[in-house]
């Protein structure tokens, strides 16, 4: 047995219960079949899930980076770079 198989897998859960246009939870990046079958999974089925739900993950922030990449002007003048600062920081307090 595996130190691992001594704790529990927490479930990914964190409450935002929506379906994305792939069918995945908006909020966890799990299907509907790892949603609904969590708790029969083992804790190596549970472990894969949540690795699965890490790459989804990174799939999706590379492809928002690249879309984000893609709508900077190539020319940004002192006064735009100024907004565009403040709005990757959320603004001024």
């Amino acid at each position: 047995m595996e130190q691992l198989d001594f704790f529990t897998v927490p479930s990914p859960c964190i409450g935002v219960c929506q379906a994305n246009n792939k069918g995945y939870c908006k909020g966890c990046l799990r299907s509907r079949d790892e949603r609904f079958q969590w708790n029969d999974f083992s804790s190596e089925q549970r472990r894969n899930v949540v690795r699965l739900c890490k790459q989804r993950y990174q799939r999706i922030l590379k492809a928002k980076l690249a879309i984000d990449a893609a709508k900077v002007p190539e020319e940004i003048s002192p006064q735009q770079s100024l907004f565009m600062d403040e709005d990757a920081v959320g603004g001024i307090d």
